[in-house]
């Protein structure tokens, strides 16, 4: 069996994934993209090369075909090993880097001199060079501002992406952790010069952090931009911490803290988790895929074990009852200015 639009040969098998993941547009455009996104910020420091590749492979084949990653990620200033560590995979053929949406990011610093980080015009050049080097392609499907860079005008960060995007050698812009009105200048910015502007922002979301509600979802949906939100389970949070931690499994001094602030809603939640018969985790994961504007969670599994199962979220169906018990439990925002003003 085959894609006709690329003839690469598919077993059977992941053909029924492939027909079991469920695909959405990424925003406004006309780029189809799974319902969960593949975080590759492990790779490397977390997880080796080889089981870095055993997870991509898995998540083709349950379907997944989009993949985040970043310049900085790996942590070695200036390497960009988890880019390597992609490309390297899409060097081994097999329709690797055909089958994949692959969105990276450039903000960070890569080296000690100036010019070496932000936004610039020069280092938005530098950078995309450098990052289609490592990940052993041609083009960047979606190039994404990791950060506002607030000495960059818009004018001259769209003009630097024009002319990535008339080379070929990006398809999209997105941003991440862009504030609503940052994400407004920029679309009108890219409104003024005729050009696409921005489809995708990265925002850090999920059932504790929901500010994104106040101002940057209300904008994202306005402006046609799909949100993929980061750290969906908390930082482990939201994955069912109280039961591993009661079974012995340590815990980060970071995650011990938070659970210190939020332990009464996590109780409650993994209780009601448990009245749902669903596990923690793929319920965090349900509930933002219920949300507004919302194309793809980012799941940054270090393991293949901790990937296995994740699609199950896709499956579960949350009613309004639940959806509103879930409110309860963690209390989001209205719309601005509603939320604090009449």
């Amino acid at each position: 069996m085959t894609f006709p639009e690329n003839g690469l040969a598919l077993s059977a098998l992941q053909v029924l994934r492939v027909e079991r993941m469920d695909y959405t547009q990424l925003g406004r455009t006309g780029l189809k993209v799974s319902r969960l996104c593949l975080g590759t910020m492990n790779f490397g420091p977390l997880t080796s090369e080889e089981d870095s590749f055993a997870i991509m492979d898995h998540a083709h084949e349950l379907g997944v075909n989009f993949f985040d990653t970043a310049n900085v990620y790996g942590w070695k200033q200036g390497e960009g090993i988890t880019e390597n560590i992609i490309g390297r995979w899409f060097a081994k053929g097999g329709g690797r880097r055909e089958k994949t949406v692959i969105a990276t990011k450039l903000y960070g610093s890569m080296g000690d001199w100036p010019n070496e980080n932000l936004l610039s015009a020069l280092n938005i050049r530098r950078a995309a060079e450098a990052s289609l080097k490592r990940l052993q392609t041609d083009y960047i499907d979606v190039y994404q501002a990791h950060h506002i860079d607030r000495n960059t005008p818009f004018e001259e960060f769209w003009e630097a992406m024009d002319v990535l995007k008339q080379q070929g050698k990006i398809l999209y812009v997105g941003s991440s952790n862009f504030a609503g009105w940052h994400i407004a200048k920029a679309q009108e910015t890219a409104a003024r010069r005729n050009t696409l502007g921005l489809v995708s922002e990265q925002s850090h979301y999920n059932l504790i952090v929901r500010a994104p509600e106040l101002e940057v979802i209300p904008a994202c949906e306005d402006y046609g931009l799909g949100l993929i939100p980061w750290s969906p389970l908390a930082g482990g949070l939201l994955g069912g911490v109280l039961r591993k931690i009661d079974k012995g499994r340590s815990a980060s001094e970071r995650i011990v803290q938070e659970l210190d602030k939020h332990r009464d809603k996590i109780e409650r939640y993994e209780a009601f988790c448990d009245e749902l018969g669903e596990d923690p985790a793929n319920v965090g994961l349900a509930w933002l895929l219920h949300q507004k504007a919302v194309t793809a969670p980012i799941i940054g599994p270090r393991t293949l074990e901790q990937f296995d199962g994740t699609t199950k979220a896709l499956e579960i169906k949350l009613d309004d009852k639940a959806l509103t018990t879930l409110d309860e439990i963690f209390p989001g925002h209205k719309t601005a200015p509603e939320d604090y003003a009449w």
